[in-house]
Order: C-alpha cells, then structure tokens, then sequence
C-alpha cells in the first residue's frame, strides 16, 4: 500500500495538468447533469413548484355556511389551517366568454394556500369590487389585469386586478367552477365556506379526511378536493413534455458517461510505459487495477463533491430560466436524493469506467519496448503518396494519414463526439417542429360560438373587423363509433366555396361529397387509416364518409373527424352554423380581436381561443437552450480528450517530422488538420444520423398524444451551416494552442 500511495503521489506531481483536467471535467459533467435534473424538475412539473412555493394546502374542504370549521386545527396531523373564507358560486362574462366561478372572500394573502401573483397584484383595501383571477379561469374568460368581468342578470361588474397561479384543482369548463379571490364586500350572498388544511404527513390525507368528515358532519361537507387530486390533473397536461425531457436527459448522460470514459482510458493509453515500468519493479496485475482505480476515483469523488456545492451554493443565481430552475428544484421534495444520487451515480460509474481501462493496463507487457515496436506506425498509403505528389499541402495528407492509420481509436473518438453533436440537432429539429406549428399563418387564432344570434347577423358583425383574414361558419356534433363504445367529434367546417385550411400531415383537403379528415386519435380509435370509410351515428342518422386525409388536432385527444359544412347540410339543409373559426391577420391580437368581436354583438357571440398543438409544449424552448448548452459542454470536454490524445501521440513523430524538414507550423497544422477532420467526421454522423432520429422521435411523440405523425420540421439549412463552422472552428482553435506548443518542443523533450 505505501508503494501504491508513493507512486499515485509522484504521478500527481508529474501530472497536475491531467489530474486537474479529470477533476473539472468530472466537475462540469456532475453539474450539467445537476442542471439538467433540475430543469427536468422545473418543466415537467410545474404543480409541485406551485404547491411547494405557495405552502399548498393538502386539502380543501367546501361546507355549508354554517358548519364548525374551527374544530379542524384540533385534528391530530392538521400543521396548519386556511380559512375558513366565505364562498358565492356565481356566473361571469367577459369578451363574449362565460364561465361558472367561486367568489372566495379574502381579507388578506393568505400564508397557506397563497396565491402566487403572476401578472397585475394583490387585492387593496377601498376596492370593494376588485378580483384576482385564478390563472386557468382568467385564461378561460380571456381576461387580464385592467379587464371588466361582469355578472349576467345582475348590474355587478368586478375590475380585475390580478391574475394567480393556484395549486388548487384548475378551472373546467362544465367540470369545475373557476377561482375569484374577492374583498368580503365583494361577496354578498355567501352560500357556503371553504377552508384550507396543511398536514403533517400528506401520506395520510385520506385518513385526515375522513376524520374531518366526521367532526364536521357528513352534511355538512359538499365537496373535498386533495392535492392528488390537483397534482394529477395538473401533471397530465405535461405527460409529453416529461417524455420528451426525460429522453434528452438519458442520452445527455450517456454522453456523459462516454466522455469521462474516453478521458480516462486515453490518459491509460498515454501511461502505459509509466505502467511497464511499475510491472518491471515488481508491481503486481492487481495492485496497478487499484492505484488508477483509486486515482481516478478520488479524481472523481472531488469533482462531484465541487459541482454539488456549486450547483447547491451558486446554482440559483445563474442568470435565466437555468438559475430559476435550481431555486424551484432546491424547494421540490426529493432534491437531496436528486443531488445525492446524480453525484454518486457519476462518481459509481466513473469508478466501473477506470475500473475496465485499468484491467487492460493491468494486461500491459512488462517491456515497454513491445509496446513501442507494436506502436510503430504505418508508411504513406498509395492514396496518400498520390495526393502529396499532385500537391496537396503536407499537413492535410499527414493530418488524414494520423486518424486513418489509427482506424479503431479514430471510430471510438467519432462516435463519441457525435452522440452529444446528434442530440444538439434533435433538440434544433424540436425547436423548429415547435416553431413551425405555433407560427402557421393558415391556422385559426379564434372561435367564435353564436348565442341564438342568426348566420347573417353574425357575418355581418365579423366582417367588420379588418383584422379577421377569414371566416370558416361549421358545426359541432358529438357521434358515435361504430357499436357505440366511443363518442367522437364531427365538424363540419367552412363551405366548397370558402374551405377551411385544415393543417394536413397525410392525405389531401375534403373535396367531393362525403369527403373527410381526421385525427390520429380517430383512426387510432377506429383502427382505420386515410383512404378507408368509416360509419358513425349522429342521433339516430348513420353518416358514412371517406377519410382522404390526416389533419392536426390538438383537441378531444385527436378523436375528431372533420368534413365541409355543405356536407352536413346535403343530409339536412335548414343546419344553422352555431361556431365560426377566424383566421387572423399577421401581427393581430387575438385578446383585442376577440373583446371587438364581443362589444360589436352586444354580448351575443362567445369567443374562444383555439388551442394550438404546440401549447403543450411552449415551456419546452427555453428548455431545449439550456438543455443545448449542457450538450455542448458535454461535447466540449470530449473535444478536448481528443486534442489531448491527438497531441501525445503526433510527440512521438515530433523528431521523425522536423527530420524530414517541416517546420512547426507545418507540424502544428497536422495536429490541427488531424482534430477539423475528426470534428467534420463527427458533425457528419450527428446528421446524417440525428435529423431522421428527430422526424422519429417527433413522429412517436405525436401519435402517443393523438397529434400524429407528419409533424417534424428540419432546423433551416442557416442553423445547421452556423452549427457545423461553430464546432469545426473551434475544435482547430482548440487544438491549435497545445499543438504549437508540443511543435516548439526540444528534440530532447520529444524523446521523453
């Protein structure tokens, strides 16, 4: 053992350089993938950083007016108690759009269950009639900070003055009232309380729940929601973005992983005469496996434990959505057990990685004069003797003759700078394919649905606004699948002489009679693919039409099938026209446009914002930034083992070239030529291989969620142009220093 430690101190000293290297590129790998967690965090679940910032109540019970709600904070598990606060169920308008809403009595922010202001502020004293709105309420009713909702039969307006992110259950259309923080004064006809519970052990919420029925009176209890409850309904809104996040973290560790192999076996390969001669003075196969294991394992457990306090000290002051990511991640639960098992499971595998290098070491012959004579490398080939007499400059036949001669060496490196490379344009392809489908100019912004106003009247209120580009009149009816298991959504939208611009992924527009579209959730449904007729029943009337094409559809999970308005009317012409889809010109607000819409009919038009297949997925770009950064730093410390290995290897020719007469910038040139040829072999592979593994990846992604396939967009050839002269300039920057240093070497240095 005193032996081991002599040499692993004495090889410290002789190569700070490489130990430092080790240590910071263990320290930039543990802390992308620290980053990387937390932006993980962050995006995909944005309920727990609700719930975790705003001391989320665990449950929410709604009672009568009259029930003892102060009997809760003696409960046995209870931390702490919101409320109670008086409750009105009510009715609100605004822009056209109407919506079921809970008046909540608030005197003052509350400390458990707080809403979290994310636009406007706070409710005042001496504004009786000012709300806040809870954010999937306000979004619904197409309201914001200034805007006027009001009460139908009743002369009460309320001014919102704010908007809040709330971890209680969101607003459902039909489903579940929306949120109103009001002044007590605003709420005038209470029928009913609410108040907050924050447990001890959210495990045994049910249990508490129960208990508290119980105390209260069954009676008196009208509905109960938990935070499960939220929690999931919150979290399926972000099942693709988990999926999608989650695939790019598995394959940045990979990268990872492959970079601190390939530093530590080339700093093995460039050892090994130091490891003949520990074998000539009498080391053992099994003692050389332990002192690089245990090297590079201390080499390991120091960087991890640096890029741990750093991400844990500094992290949430790095500037951007990354800093704020590590500031949310550090409240969610399960951040020590993230931070712990991300540092220990790199320093775990860097240990399996030293350990397998370190075996081959262990199999080193102890002669070094083998090794060298079995290194001894290959003369010029035909090719290369060729283009050097037609010439071609001697770096660059040199430069290509160094990764050629070392094929399998060559490949590894390749493959390893390719794999992060890959995932930086599967990222690019993701930011355009998300790009690409919010900024369609040919998809509706707007819906309008008419409230007993006639077609006629309608169109004419419409037309007068010269920032709506079309108007698509149709229908919605639900029908039933064939044996009546299922309910889908038949549309039929704009006529056969203004038809509706469906957003196609397969197939061609309705035409002819009978003529359809469909989503990807339909035909997964049915079991049926464009070209097929399918039968359906609307009422007691069975409709047949022909699917000719597969349109984007973001709602009712794809099941909806949509033909032309004229088509529904060949069976019934009297169908009035109940919704019209608006298209928009370039630039137009759709906010505006729809207050315009509203004020021009009095009230009588509801509009709607229609969702977008890209809605789901608008947290996922400035995650993709982040996430290209860690690629690229990942790719970076790869590029680096490369040029090191490059460098060490073209010391051994160093002699053997100012032999011949080439100068140092000659030499350095080989270096540089022989690292731009590895880097362009590497951009060719994350091409060539990265773009159709986006179209896939899109494409699965797709059909998962009923969008289907048909959706992926290509990065514009500028990006990828900018990103191939990015990595191939800077990898011969890069390699360009250290390589002028090594050509400028003694011919004595070079001999050692």
């Amino acid at each position: 053992m005193r032996a081991m430690t002599r040499w692993a101190r004495a090889d410290l000293r002789r190569h700070r350089g490489e130990a430092l290297f080790l240590v910071l590129a263990t320290v930039g790998i543990v802390t992308s993938l620290l980053l990387a967690t937390a932006l993980f965090a962050y995006a995909t679940n944005p309920w727990q950083r609700v719930f975790t910032r705003s001391d989320g109540a665990h449950v929410w019970l709604h009672t009568s007016a009259t029930a003892q709600t102060g009997r809760l904070a003696d409960l046995h598990g209870v931390d702490a108690v919101s409320g109670p606060y008086p409750t009105e169920s009510v009715t609100l308008t605004a822009h056209g759009t109407r919506a079921a809403a809970e008046l909540r009595a608030t005197t003052a922010l509350p400390k458990v269950g707080r809403p979290l202001i994310v636009s406007g502020r706070w409710l005042r004293a001496g504004e009786p009639d000012g709300v806040v709105l809870e954010s999937s309420l306000a979004r619904a009713l197409l309201a914001g900070p200034g805007d006027t909702v009001t009460l139908p039969g009743t002369a009460r307006t309320l001014t919102v003055l704010g908007v809040a992110d709330s971890a209680e259950p969101r607003y459902g259309r039909g489903e579940r009232p929306g949120l109103v923080w009001a002044p007590p004064a605003a709420v005038r006809a209470p029928d009913g309380q609410v108040t907050g519970l924050r447990l001890a052990d959210p495990d045994g919420t049910d249990y508490l729940v129960q208990r508290a029925v119980t105390v209260l009176g069954a009676g008196a209890v009208g509905e109960v929601s938990t935070w499960r409850q939220a929690r999931t309904q919150a979290q399926g809104d972000n099942r693709l973005l988990g999926q999608v996040l989650a695939l790019f973290g598995l394959a940045a560790l990979l990268a990872a992983c492959l970079a601190v192999h390939g530093a530590i076996a080339t700093r093995v390969r460039n050892h090994l005469r130091d490891i003949a001669v520990l074998k000539a003075i009498g080391f053992t196969p099994g003692q050389v496996v332990r002192v690089f294991v245990l090297q590079h394992l201390a080499y390991a457990l120091l960087g991890a434990v640096v890029a741990a306090s750093l991400v844990q000290g500094l992290g949430r002051h790095v500037p951007g959505r990354i800093g704020e990511a590590v500031g949310i991640w550090r409240l969610l639960p399960g951040y020590a057990t993230g931070l712990l098992a991300v540092s220990l499971g790199t320093v775990l595998f860097i240990g399996a990685t030293t350990a397998l290098a370190a075996w081959r070491a262990g199999r080193v012959p102890p002669v070094p004069a083998v090794r060298a004579a079995a290194r001894t490398g290959t003369g010029l080939s035909a090719l290369g003797l060729s283009a050097l007499g037609r010439g071609l400059p001697p770096a660059l036949v040199l430069g290509a003759h160094r990764v050629l001669s070392r094929r399998s060496r060559s490949l590894a490196t390749v493959g390893r700078l390719a794999l992060p490379l890959l995932l930086m344009v599967v990222a690019m392809s993701t930011w355009s394919t998300i790009g690409h489908i919010r900024d369609d100019p040919d998809r509706t912004a707007l819906t309008v649905h008419s409230a007993g106003l006639g077609e006629a009247a309608t169109r004419a209120v419409l037309g007068g606004d010269p920032r709506i580009a079309a108007v698509y009149p149709g229908v919605e009816v639900s029908a039933l699948v064939p044996g009546q298991t299922a309910t889908i959504a038949l549309r039929g939208v704009g006529t056969d002489q203004e038809p509706y611009p469906f957003p196609l992924a397969e197939g061609r527009a309705p035409h002819g009679l009978d003529e359809a579209v469909a989503g990807q959730g339909l035909l997964d449904l049915l079991h049926v693919r464009v070209g097929d007729w399918v039968r359906m029943t609307v009422g007691a009337d069975p409709q047949i039409l022909h699917i000719v094409g597969r349109s984007v559809e973001p709602e009712n999970a794809g099941r909806v099938i949509s033909t032309s308005l004229d088509n529904l009317r060949a069976d019934d012409p009297e169908l009035p026209a109940s919704r019209y889809e608006l298209r928009l010109t370039p630039g137009a607000d759709p906010d505006a446009v729809a207050a315009a819409v509203t004020d021009r009919s009095g009230g009588r038009l509801d509009v709607y914002a229609v969702p977008q297949p890209a809605d789901g997925l608008s947290a996922l770009r400035p995650v993709i930034a982040g996430l290209i950064a860690i690629l690229a730093f990942i790719g970076l410390v790869e590029l680096l083992t490369a040029i090191g290995a490059t460098v060490r290897d073209g010391e051994r020719e160093l002699l053997a070239l100012k032999a011949i007469g080439l100068s140092p910038r000659q030499i350095t040139a080989i270096t540089v030529a022989a690292t731009v040829g590895t880097v362009l072999a590497a951009n060719a592979v994350g091409l060539l291989a990265g773009l159709p593994l986006a179209r896939w990846l899109i494409d699965v992604q797709g059909r998962s969620t009923g969008l289907g396939t048909g959706l992926a967009q290509a990065p514009p050839a500028g990006p990828l142009a900018l990103f191939v002269l990015t990595a191939t300039a800077g990898a011969a920057v890069l390699a360009a220093l250290p390589a002028a240093r090594a050509a400028h070497r003694h011919r004595a240095d070079a001999t050692g």
